[in-house]
């Protein structure tokens, strides 16, 4: 059925004239409301006001404009059936086949610091999502536009269909309609439920908490072949997240990949200097920062070449093809940057098999950290509080120097992104062995000690991270043993005393932090 009719009532009125005279040039009536008419009449395409259309006015400041039987009969009759028809021809109301409707910028007004509760509420449409509701359940007939994206294939489409458009395509849109009152009726609960009561000022987490993720990619298989798995990204996030890359060359990412580029990422980017991370199986196996980014890797790399090989390097600058012909000497994965330079993406265009990945540099965080459990769902905020020296509290005899103090801090910042247990040897904004996911803290030491000796680094003049404390000086005495010479940690402990003391007898500076940096 050719479409004769059509409602447009936009919030985003961007490309909205062009198809509207492009909808007309089809002799296609079209129906409009106060802000949308009235642009469409300056642009001197005809059009009908509905209020004119339903010889009902707007009213309560607009708050009533569409809400009318021969708007929604028009739009969700069924004329194919005998019923309906006659139904529609007793009321005299014509059918509408095409709408076209986007909503109040409900997400956008509140993401304002200043905004009110009332000017929250002026800004939840009503007529808007009905209209959509409605197109969307009556797909067999009416084709429903929710994005100004879609302008472009709904003319192709009417074009190809003598005026029409096909039932699949219109499928599609009733798809996405749904979806997208879904997530707008989503930011309004979660907006509204995080409110308290009676004082309307904001709790952390709202009492019903609703998701919005779009599909982005069904993946080969998830951590293990026998998984099936897809990667979805979060609807609300901003530029400059992670699952908003860009994949310049390489095979399409595994789960895996995803969820470790996501780790060396987050960690990069923290990072005011130049710097380099390289994970492997969830974990940083090494960090640096430098003058440059070349350096950044190399002294990243140096930690743990045998655990770097098949990793993913992450780089908070752009990549040039110094650092591209070294990282080349190795397997790897995935590289993922704010940009490369030309030269860079000539050399690896020789490597197709490596994921290259472009992502705008960007300290932002999640609004909420999620872990998914059996029945239910783990939300947290996000592990994004740093400290600075002012804040260090030094508990030791011994004083550790500004540049120990420095290096303590980057070494703090890694801690945060590595398993717990988590032990991270560090010197000149370097990793020199890093000690993850041991169920006990003296373990983490241990092997952070033995990954520093396989790769020949020296661990004498150290400093080290504990992202917890220690609850028994045997992990601080390994730390001692192995060269470390100041200790950051959270402090905390019920044998506080007991470590110190040991710090002190062996001649360690150590300084709590007050916080700690589990991530499991």
């Amino acid at each position: 059925m050719s479409i004769r009719q059509a409602l447009i009532s936009v919030s985003d009125k961007t490309g909205v004239v062009e198809l509207a005279a492009a909808l007309h040039q089809f002799n296609i009536t079209i129906l409009s409301t106060g802000g949308t008419a009235r642009l469409l009449q300056q642009a001197e395409i005809p059009v009908i006001e509905v209020s004119d259309y339903t010889g009902f006015p707007e009213m309560l400041d607009g708050r009533v404009k569409t809400l009318h039987p021969k708007v929604h009969a028009g739009i969700l009759a069924r004329m194919d059936l005998p019923a309906h028809q006659r139904a529609m021809e007793q009321a005299q109301i014509p059918a509408i086949d095409l709408v076209v409707v986007n909503l109040y910028p409900f997400a956008q007004t509140i993401a304002k610091a200043d905004c009110s509760l009332e000017e929250a509420i002026e800004n939840i449409d009503i007529g808007g999502p009905t209209m959509i509701r409605s197109a969307a359940k009556n797909f067999q007939r009416v084709a429903v536009v929710t994005d100004s994206q879609d302008y472009g294939p709904l003319l192709e489409q009417i074009r190809a269909n003598d005026g029409s458009v096909g039932y699949d395509y219109r499928f599609h849109l009733a798809q996405k309609a749904f979806s997208h009152t879904a997530h707008y009726d989503a930011a309004i609960s979660n907006y509204l439920t995080a409110l308290d009561t009676s004082s309307h000022e904001q709790k952390p987490f709202p009492e019903q908490l609703n998701l919005n993720f779009m599909l982005a990619q069904s993946l080969r298989y998830g951590e293990n072949p026998h998984q099936q798995a897809a990667f979805y990204r979060d609807m609300t996030n901003v530029s400059g997240s992670f699952a908003h890359y860009d994949q310049l060359q390489g095979k399409a990412l595994s789960y895996n990949n995803i969820a470790d580029t996501d780790t060396a990422w987050a960690c990069a980017k923290i990072f005011d200097k130049p710097a380099c991370v390289i994970v492997k199986h969830a974990n940083p196996c090494g960090v640096a920062v430098a003058d440059t980014p070349l350096a950044a890797y190399e002294k990243a790399f140096s930690t743990d070449p045998v655990s770097a090989f098949g990793g993913i390097i992450a780089i908070n600058r752009v990549v040039g093809i110094d650092l591209v012909k070294a990282v080349l000497q190795q397997f790897v994965e995935v590289i993922i940057a704010p940009e490369f330079s030309p030269e860079a993406r000539h050399l690896l265009a020789d490597k197709p098999n490596i994921r290259v990945l472009t992502v705008p540099l960007d300290k932002h965080s999640n609004l909420y950290d999620l872990k998914r459990v059996d029945g239910g769902l783990l939300v947290q905020t996000p592990d994004d509080l740093d400290i600075t020296a002012d804040q260090l509290h030094v508990v030791t005899q011994i004083r550790p120097t500004d540049e120990q103090i420095e290096n303590c801090l980057f070494a703090w910042r890694v801690a945060k992104f590595v398993k717990s247990n988590t032990i991270v040897f560090c010197a000149n904004g370097q990793t020199l062995g890093i000690g993850a996911g041991q169920m006990s803290r003296v373990d983490s030491a241990r092997i952070a000690s033995i990954k520093a000796s396989q790769a020949n680094l020296d661990l004498h003049g150290s400093v080290v991270a504990s992202d917890a404390f220690f609850p028994f000086r045997d992990g601080l005495d390994v730390l001692a043993q192995a060269g470390a010479r100041v200790v950051i940690q959270p402090g905390g402990s019920i044998r506080d005393e007991e470590v110190i003391a040991a710090a002190n007898e062996q001649g360690v500076a150590m300084m709590f932090t007050g916080i700690r940096h589990f991530r499991h």
